[in-house]
């Protein structure tokens, strides 16, 4: 598996992160977060920002 790949931080609607080549198109439903490197570093932000693993519908639901 390739290591020199340059990834991106996606989030959606539901405030769901995802990793993404930066190189390619961003899918529908998706944003750039800000966030890009390799995966490690990639992966270390998500796991400090993502700390409720809920979708933001649900947890707005549940907060009411």
């Amino acid at each position: 598996m390739r290591d020199d790949i340059a990834y991106q931080v996606l989030i959606n609607d539901e405030d769901q992160y995802s990793l993404w080549p930066a190189t390619r198109e961003i899918p529908a439903g998706w944003r750039a977060e800000g966030t890009t490197g390799t995966k490690d570093e990639c992966t270390a932000h998500v796991d400090k920002v993502w700390t409720d693993m809920r979708p933001r519908s649900l947890r707005e639901h549940m907060d009411a």
